[in-house]
């Protein structure tokens, strides 16, 4: 008989992010991006976190809260492909899926305590948007978790972490903090637009860090052509 389970969101990330547009399409790829993970008041239990601080790396299982569909296909089009070829769902790591969960490996840089938030974590490489809730947290085992000879499919190739040169004059880096500086470079390098889209001088933007990135690519050299601040902060 088919079951169903309910799930209670333990935590949220607090992340660069404001929408989809500009993260990384998988986590790892930009280690330079720093977030939080900032528990809900029923779980800021500091006792559930102990030993925690021992390992490395940790998998976040969390939800695409703003991907969901009342109905699933049983075949999507990954970027990977392009956008064109169809393949099936659970073949992909596409967010259409029947339950909208995702898994992400994500190195862990510190557990803190807060005055605001008491214990939070400080994680790096996430590719989650700011207010993703997370399900569950599980600590990284290199020797059950790493399989260097496990076959990779369609997406057998590593993303390239550098695709393009970034072109950005110093008054424009100036409006980003210089600690957010490093992390949006290598977002920009790794060229945010969807792979379907190529049209030299067309403009395209995202929220990140409670900024506005306006940049257009042509070739291999991405521009940025304006950086301010976002609606609302």
């Amino acid at each position: 008989m088919p079951q169903e389970f309910s799930m209670k969101t333990i935590a949220r990330i607090h992340s660069d992010f404001s929408s989809k547009f500009g993260v990384p399409r998988q986590s790892g790829l930009v280690e330079s991006l720093e977030s939080l993970v900032v528990f809900e008041p029923e779980y800021r239990d500091p006792a559930a976190l102990r030993g925690l601080e021992g390992f490395s790396h940790l998998w976040l299982l969390w939800v695409f809260d703003r991907a969901v569909r009342e109905n699933w296909s049983p075949t999507v089009r990954p970027p990977r492909l392009g956008g064109n070829a169809r393949l099936g769902v659970f073949a992909t790591r596409s967010p259409f899926r029947p339950n909208p969960v995702a898994l992400s490996a994500v190195t862990l840089a510190g557990v803190e305590k807060t005055r605001e938030w008491g214990t939070v974590l400080r994680v790096r490489g996430a590719d989650l948007m700011d207010g993703t809730p997370i399900l569950d947290i599980k600590p990284y085992l290199p020797y059950a978790d790493c399989r260097p000879d496990a076959a990779g499919g369609f997406a057998a190739a590593a993303p390239s972490r550098e695709t393009l040169a970034v072109e950005c004059p110093a008054e424009r880096w100036e409006k980003v903090p210089p600690d957010r500086r490093e992390a949006l470079r290598a977002v920009l390098a790794l060229d945010p637009r969807p792979r379907y889209q190529d049209e030299p001088g067309r403009v395209y933007g995202f929220g990140f860090a409670g900024l506005e990135v306006r940049f257009s690519v042509e070739g291999e050299v991405l521009r940025v052509v304006e950086i301010f601040k976002g609606t609302g902060t």
